[in-house]
């Protein structure tokens, strides 16, 4: 694992996340930061926020500045182009969520080739409640996994609730808010249940959001070890869900996103056992708490320091997307109920 410092960190893309990308690197001390978005409000806002950003106006200023470090916080549609000019240019990059896959085969060989440190987003696998479930599985706690369901739901214009959300990306049929959730969730639960080996799924546009999207998904999974799993997302709840149980050979682990809490139930005592999560400081305007991003780009530049390895690969990645894919395919050749 080759060793490199790390004072300069490109960022491309200054919406949302990208913002909260530059503020989790001005946290972690980074040195400097240049940040590249076309949208001049957005350009504005992010300077704004923070004023040691460099700004520039398109992306092979920000490519020859030279960084040593490449944050993509586009759109997804976007998000191989731009790694693969960070490969091009022998650049470590992190990229957001993945939904899309066209070209990410190419991007894993191209990587390898390279020797970069390719870091797809695995945010949730930094959530200080998930990090707890996997360290009592991983204990034996709960014993074999047999079973899981869980249910992430989120209403889409609360997502961005600065903007029209029938213009952002989530809003788009191919980049649809769902379509991102499903293999963002499975990147933690995989991690917890093992590699996925079938599949099968419902999908549909039941509520009344005015966007073109599948707006709940139903999957239901097995894993290579045997264990059956159940993922509802959605974009219609009106309050923001997360909230997972897990059945074992030796307890139930619950978890509740909202309550900020995990709780196990052990057989051998029939007590439970109730891990509370600190609740970390929320940015305005944000549901989600800084602290996992912040670890979570902790850990990239670490990765590309030479420290640690980063703990979610491009393959993983690709392996989630073929899973998306599958639960489509699957909801596609659907059968309808024959009338009795």
């Amino acid at each position: 694992m080759s060793t490199r410092t790390v004072q300069t960190v490109f960022v491309i893309g200054l919406g949302s996340m990208g913002k909260r990308r530059v503020r989790n690197l001005v946290r972690l001390g980074v040195t400097r930061i240049v940040g590249f978005d076309p949208r001049a409000d957005r350009r504005d806002e992010a300077k704004a926020q923070s004023p040691r950003l460099e700004v520039v106006l398109d992306a092979s200023a920000g490519f020859e500045a030279p960084p040593d470090a490449v944050v993509i916080s586009t759109p997804p549609e976007l998000h191989v182009g731009y790694a693969r000019e960070a490969v091009r240019r022998g650049l470590p990059f992190f990229m957001e969520a993945s939904v899309l896959d066209h070209n990410m085969k190419v991007l894993a060989s191209e990587a390898a080739a390279a020797g970069v440190v390719a870091a797809p987003s695995c945010t949730l696998r930094f959530q200080p409640s998930v990090k707890r479930m996997k360290a009592l599985v991983d204990e034996g706690r709960v014993g074999q996994i047999f079973a899981y369901t869980h249910h992430s739901g989120q209403y889409l214009p609360d997502w961005h609730p600065w903007e029209d959300y029938r213009r952002f990306y989530a809003g788009q049929r191919m980049t649809g808010a769902c379509r991102e959730i499903v293999p963002f969730e499975f990147a933690w639960l995989t991690w917890l249940a093992g590699r996925v080996n079938a599949v099968t799924a419902m999908k549909g546009r039941v509520g009344d959001l005015d966007v073109d999207i599948d707006d709940v998904y139903q999957v239901l999974v097995r894993h290579e070890n045997g264990a059956l799993g159940h993922l509802l997302v959605d974009v219609l709840s009106r309050t923001a869900i997360r909230r997972c149980t897990i059945v074992g050979s030796k307890g139930v682990l619950e978890w509740d996103w909202s309550k900020k809490r995990v709780t196990l139930f052990e057989a051998q005592t029939r007590d439970p056992i109730v891990f509370e999560e600190q609740s970390g400081a929320v940015y305005a305007g944000y549901v989600h708490a800084e602290a996992p991003y912040v670890e979570e780009m902790e850990t990239y530049l670490a990765a590309v320091r030479g420290e640690r390895q980063w703990p979610y690969t491009l393959r993983d990645d690709l392996d989630g997307l073929r899973l998306l894919q599958a639960a489509e395919s699957s909801s596609m050749a659907q059968a309808a109920f024959p009338d009795v």
